[in-house]
């Protein structure tokens, strides 16, 4: 049998190049903070830099995670986008709190962002919609996401439909298509050092728009 720890304990970590970062001069605001260093993931061409972590919590209160793309930064908050009747949505109509977390590995860089998340503008989220490609769209219009796949075939038939029904108006948009907005109340920056000295700032909300800075233990 294959000796995983051995394996596991081989692989180099921290590999990445942190750029300067010093936190006693963070903006007061971690929104600005946290577009910096997206912005920067982009510009240094990092792959998926908008790809992010989205973890909500089941009815029976276990977490659950997977991986989205971030859509866009307000000053409300982080926006993605799902159905409302797949099972993030299912799951945020039940308990809005969730996380949102980024790791840029060649930055040697991670935030994480927690807040409730909430339905937008029902015209915000069909102009998300309209915004996607029309294969992607076709695939929302199916509307079974997450749902048992019984027959591989299937997928292929619903989309083809779909694709037809755009085809016919393209302005359809997804009923339950949603954008959503994580509004935050505690953002967590978090610079990798090789010697484990990482650096962390944190902001708290404590109050409406008066948000409280915090250094970290590694």
């Amino acid at each position: 049998m294959t000796d995983v720890r051995t394996r596991l304990r081989a692989v180099p970590t921290l590999t990445g190049t942190p750029p300067p970062f010093d936190p006693t001069r963070a903006p007061q605001t971690p929104y600005e903070l946290f577009v910096d260093w997206l912005l920067t993931a982009v510009d240094r061409q990092i792959p998926e830099p908008c790809a992010a972590t989205l973890s909500t919590v089941r009815a029976d209160g276990r977490p659950n995670g997977r991986v989205l793309i971030l859509k866009d930064v307000t000053e409300d908050g982080l926006q993605f986008a799902s159905s409302a009747t797949s099972r993030k949505g299912e799951e945020l109509a039940a308990c809005p709190y969730a996380a949102l977390t980024f790791y840029w590995v060649p930055l040697g860089r991670q935030v994480r962002v927690l807040g409730a998340a909430t339905p937008a503008d029902p015209a915000d989220s069909a102009h998300d919609f309209l915004a996607r490609p029309v294969s992607a769209r076709a695939e929302a219009l199916a509307a079974r996401q997450s749902a048992v796949l019984d027959n591989p075939d299937d997928i292929t038939t619903a989309v083809d439909e779909q694709t037809e029904r755009l085809t016919a108006d393209p302005g359809l948009i997804a009923p339950n298509w949603t954008l959503y907005t994580l509004r935050a109340d505690e953002m967590e920056f978090w610079q990798a050092d090789p010697d484990r000295r990482h650096l962390r700032l944190r902001y708290r909300l404590d109050e409406p728009n008066h948000w409280i800075k915090e250094r970290l233990w590694p």
